[in-house]
């Protein structure tokens, strides 16, 4: 009896997770170059047949047997939790501050009050001291910021900003209207494995031990910088709400469950307790 309880309350439990990650899904699905999370819910037979392999001992013993019920947690749980780093749609502005990346695997970098962070969102603007930052302010970083750790400025007088695919900035200048001047090129960094990198909240990824310089691959010969565009985000409304409903469904067939459960247990109380005084 109790092993049943634990075991709906477990999945009850893991489809309240679900039911947040979603809600958190749907209230992103405006912000700009955000990337859904997800998750696995593992079941016995799934976690099996990925942990047989470390059996020591031959199937269909007791002492197989007692191995996977030490080393595999028969409460249903969240097994694992996830990134989807598909593209989201593009969208254009006409902002020549505006960017967006054309390759998956690639980030801006921004220098926040934790270090330096990685992100997809793309929506810059130049603040009073003429540095490009996002809306929080986070400095965007140039190509050769590990040189000089000077983030990337544009001039208050800059006019007709050109930022080509490679993350070059020029601009004109209204002394000489018919030289570009050259500012510096846009850090781009690609990441090899992409679910090493964590949500750290405000769009901004770091690495699973912490984003190190040694981590930043900068991509040299890019092609994949998008002047005037945004990527929004890569949320399938459809889908999430979908999910959204058989969660709710879920949670209700689990708390129907947990009362059946609980009524078993009073009553088998209630027996136990009569004969005892009988």
């Amino acid at each position: 009896m109790q092993n049943g309880f634990y075991s709906v309350t477990g999945g009850m439990v893991t489809q309240f997770n679900r039911l947040d990650q979603i809600s958190n899904n749907l209230a992103n699905l405006n912000t700009n170059g955000y990337k859904q999370r997800d998750q696995i819910i593992g079941d016995f037979m799934r976690i099996y047949q990925e942990r047989r392999d470390e059996l020591p001992l031959k199937n269909n013993t007791k002492e197989a047997a007692a191995f996977l019920n030490r080393s595999i947690n028969r409460v249903p749980h969240i097994t694992e939790e996830f990134t989807d780093f598909s593209a989201g749609p593009m969208e254009a502005t006409g902002n020549p501050l505006d960017l967006a990346l054309g390759e998956n695997d690639l980030f801006f970098a921004v220098e926040t009050p934790a270090g330096i962070r990685l992100t997809r969102d793309g929506t810059f603007q130049l603040d009073e001291k003429g540095r490009m930052v996002t809306k929080e302010g986070y400095p965007l970083l140039p190509s050769g910021y590990f040189k000089n750790r000077q983030p990337l400025f544009i001039p208050g007088e800059a006019h007709n900003i050109k930022i080509d695919s490679s993350g070059r900035v020029e601009y004109m200048d209204r002394t000489a209207p018919d030289t570009p001047v050259y500012v510096d090129s846009i850090m781009v960094v690609r990441i090899d494995d992409l679910q090493e990198l964590v949500p750290e909240g405000g769009n901004l990824f770091t690495m699973r031990d912490g984003l190190k310089e040694s981590d930043l691959n900068i991509a040299r010969n890019v092609s994949a910088v998008r002047q005037g565009m945004i990527e929004k985000s890569n949320v399938n409304p459809v889908r999430q709400m979908t999910e959204l409903i058989e969660t709710n469904r879920l949670v209700e067939m689990y708390q129907k469950a947990m009362n059946a459960q609980m009524d078993d247990l009073n009553n088998d109380a209630i027996n136990k307790l009569a004969s005892i005084r009988a």
